[in-house]
């Protein structure tokens, strides 16, 4: 018999023994389909968050990449007009140089100052921002009430949820914002409530407000900007458009910043939530190994006088033990396959219907969460059962290929 027809004989044989103790088989694989489909759902509305949170920061406050003098991160809070760039920056990028993923690359002037409505006064931080590039952001910022930006209206702003609160503002309130100009003198204008907005961060929201760049610019007395924000179509392509950007535009004047570099409360919730999904598979997997090592072992004992009888008919204890570990395989694989197509199920049904979420910690609103399974962990998930069977199965397997014939014999009678 060649070695081939040989192993596929061992495997048949591992497959009938499933079925000589249904009940046993079936509560071993109802442990691997459960801690399998439990994996994927919990892993999948990580994955969810980690999607959503990410897609939120980008089209919210960072873009995907962020064109600024080089030092400005590092410096320029404390003192913001030394970092100032040019007015346009057409004259460094063109089609040629320039990536087909970008869809907008806009401007934004920071600043900061004092607000004033009748008799109260706040500090806010705000943003000279292209009335336009709401059309390309999307949503992520949200107008709760009145409307966005508009390049008719230059002497309206939005403001933060929050910092209206504070200071009693409704749409269509006028207050006075005082701010330092570049050229270290003070100036103020008189600008219109046009709306209120939330982001995914309520402290942002608490001291923010936006108004048109072009205004910000009257009120800054500045041409200039701080930064250029680029948005992409995807922003799997953020490493290639950072790397085309960096060859286009002359290193000494512009520093490039991709969004991951900037997204430091992001990517410390990346870090926090995957060592709480590790935990899980570290607990799913000992479940599995526990009932699958108790399986086995039952399965070996009260199978001794057979395993007493292969031995002396010639089957070598290499072979007792590679049917055991085969049964242990099977099992994590049929176990494995059910709980995915369980697990894909069940996040179809419940993305579909949504689960609805709080607001986070230092967020400013809820949502609604899904379950995103990606190729990485139904393939994971399917590794994760058939390796924990594997492991439990060495053992128990390893004990039966070690039996003595005449003792193993002797439970036959």
């Amino acid at each position: 018999m060649s070695r081939s027809r040989y192993y596929l004989n061992e495997t048949t044989l591992a497959f009938r023994n499933l079925f000589r103790q249904k009940r046993r088989s079936i509560i071993s694989l109802a442990a691997v389909i459960f801690g399998i489909a439990a994996l994927i759902l919990s892993s999948g509305f990580i994955q969810w968050i980690f999607l959503d949170f990410r897609e939120a920061s980008i089209k919210s406050q960072l873009g995907h990449l962020q064109i600024t003098r080089p030092g400005y991160f590092a410096a320029g809070s404390a003192d913001p007009y030394a970092y100032l760039l040019p007015e346009s920056l057409s004259k460094f990028l063109t089609p040629e140089n320039t990536s087909d993923q970008i869809i907008a690359i806009v401007p934004r002037l920071n600043f900061s100052g004092l607000i004033s409505h009748n008799e109260s006064t706040l500090s806010f931080i705000g943003e000279g921002v292209d009335p336009q590039e709401h059309t390309f952001f999307g949503d992520a910022l949200q107008i709760t009430e009145g409307q966005y930006l508009s390049n008719t209206l230059p002497n309206h702003i939005i403001a933060g949820e929050g910092l209206a609160h504070n200071l009693g503002l409704n749409v269509g309130d006028r207050v006075v914002l005082l701010a330092s100009t570049t050229y270290g003198g003070i100036n103020a204008i008189e600008v219109v409530i046009r709306g209120l907005f939330t982001t995914v961060t309520k402290s942002y929201d608490d001291i923010a407000i936006r108004i048109p760049i072009e205004t910000a610019r009257k009120l800054l007395r500045t041409e200039s900007t701080h930064r250029w924000i680029v948005l992409l179509k995807n922003t799997e392509q953020t490493d290639h458009t950072l790397a085309i950007l960096r060859n286009s535009l002359p290193s000494n004047e512009f520093e490039i910043v991709p969004w991951y570099a900037l997204a430091d409360f992001y990517n410390k919730t990346v870090v926090l939530f995957s060592k709480q999904v590790l935990g899980i598979k570290v607990i799913i997997a000992a479940i599995i190994l526990l009932s699958i090592f108790n399986t086995m072992s039952i399965n070996i004992l009260e199978r001794t006088g057979e395993i007493g009888t292969a031995m002396a008919l010639g089957v070598k204890r290499a072979g007792i033990m590679r049917l055991f570990i085969n049964e242990g395989i099977m099992i994590g694989c049929i176990g494995g396959l059910i709980g995915l197509i369980v697990g894909l199920f069940f996040a179809h049904i419940i993305s579909h219907v949504g689960i609805p979420m709080p607001p986070p910690p230092g967020m400013a609103r809820g949502y609604t969460g899904e379950i995103l399974v990606t190729a990485e962990i139904a393939i994971e998930s399917l590794l994760l059962a058939v390796a924990t069977t594997l492991v439990a199965s060495i053992f128990p397997a390893w004990k039966a290929s070690r039996m003595q014939i005449v003792d193993a014999l002797r439970r036959n009678n």
